[in-house]
């Protein structure tokens, strides 16, 4: 049953606390109760921006038309239904000063059909390319995958029939809090396969990258160089903003994109 919107307006109040309910999934018991009702069956990735991939290097057989949009374009085409949010719930519920508020989720599949109506809306494919567009031009991360979170506050079923498609911030993004939750869950929340984010000798230590760039705080400072540690999830934010053009997005396996795409589509049906 769709969530009713007294419900979204208790929950947008509690996600400031969000941090200090990530810590109790590390209780044992409380951890498990957790892991069960909000994250059984999960599997997301973040997705490398395409404006940070140098596209004029030769990548195998794909050369250069290897892009990570190619994922979301793929289910995005594959869906019978789309659903854009009127909001982020994330940055709405953060006041946030930084992101456009109004640019929320696109959740994709049959489960979108029973999500409250004065949430969002049902879109077009057109228009959910548009959007992702938008929300890419606007500096936000997209990640997606499987969400049992975004079934549970939404109140819609089947979860494998749901699709979420985020477009994320550093500052109020739920998924900031990856590196506190309990080992098993925060695991959940990946990088793309073969998708390696690494520091080169340009770098001189400025700390540019370590100035709330990090969804989940997985750069430092080491021996007037940055660090990247395997808490990185490989959405490429640090390449993007570096000044000396020190980290770089290398792709170990050029079938990342083909690789994503079928783990995706094992545990989610969105025709």
């Amino acid at each position: 049953m769709a969530r009713p919107l007294w419900f979204i307006k208790v929950l947008k109040k509690a996600f400031p606390n969000i941090k200090f309910i990530a810590k109790l999934t590390n209780l044992p018991i409380l951890g498990t109760v957790f892991d069960q009702l909000l994250f059984k069956g999960d599997d997301i990735m973040f997705l490398p921006q395409d404006k940070i991939i140098e596209i004029n290097k030769p990548m195998g057989e794909y050369d250069e038309y290897i892009l990570p949009s190619q994922v979301l374009e793929y289910f995005i085409d594959k869906a019978k239904n789309h659903w854009v949010m009127n909001f982020c719930i994330c940055r709405s519920s953060m006041n946030c000063q930084d992101y456009p508020i109004d640019l929320g989720c696109l959740f994709l599949g049959d489960a979108v059909l029973n999500i409250n109506p004065k949430i969002g809306k049902l879109v077009s494919k057109e228009v959910a390319l548009e959007h992702l567009r938008k929300c890419r031009e606007a500096g936000l991360v997209q990640m997606i995958g499987r969400n049992r979170l975004d079934a549970q506050w939404l109140g819609v079923k089947p979860g494998e029939k749901l699709l979420s498609i985020c477009n994320c911030d550093p500052c109020c993004c739920l998924w900031r809090v990856s590196s506190i939750l309990a080992p098993k869950i925060g695991s959940k929340i990946k990088r793309m396969p073969g998708v390696k984010v690494q520091v080169t000798d340009k770098c001189i230590g400025c700390g540019t990258c370590i100035k709330g760039i990090c969804f989940v705080n997985a750069i430092e400072i080491v021996d007037k160089k940055a660090f990247i540690s395997n808490e990185c999830r490989g959405c490429g934010r640090c390449v993007e903003v570096c000044p000396q053009k020190a980290i770089e997005i290398r792709f170990e396996d050029t079938n990342f994109v083909k690789k994503s795409i079928e783990k995706i589509d094992k545990i989610i049906d969105v025709t």
